[in-house]
């Protein structure tokens, strides 16, 4: 099972792939990167994409349709930081942002972000295959 480091390299293979990191979106902090940043300074990009994807996953809108999670030691189903959001797409004219919430067995607020070259990129590839890297990731 590979770390953040494995897992950024085999990001970095995909066709098109500019840019990756390994954020926590409760803090914005940057657990890991690789390649490029959009703006040229990964930590910067960590503390802008963990808003987008806080604000995802904290909005109700998008828990609609969703299957229920099991009940939780106090019988609500509910345990804080789980998002029924697997992962959030915005395209650019040059690129696409791919951001991949990992659950965890702690509190699953860590999400892969890929920057991918809208020419050389597959969006669909890049989405499975980071769905795939995201279930293998172990954080230690």
């Amino acid at each position: 099972m590979p770390g953040i480091d494995e897992c950024l390299l085999d990001v970095m293979r995909l066709p098109g792939a500019r840019g990756a990191a390994v954020v926590d979106w409760t803090s914005g902090l940057a657990l890991g990167t690789i390649g490029d940043s959009p703006n040229g300074d990964h930590e910067a990009t960590a503390a802008e994409t963990a808003e987008v994807a806080r604000m995802a996953a904290e909005q109700p809108a998008f828990a609609s349709g969703a299957p229920r999670p099991p009940a939780t030691a106090d019988g609500t189903g509910v345990t804080g930081t789980e998002s029924p959001v697997e992962d959030v797409i915005v395209t650019t004219r040059a690129g696409y942002h791919i951001l991949r919430f990992v659950e965890t067995d702690f509190d699953s607020s860590v999400f892969l972000h890929l920057w991918l070259d809208r020419a050389e990129g597959n969006l669909a590839l890049a989405r499975i295959r980071l769905g795939e890297m995201a279930e293998r990731l172990v954080l230690a």
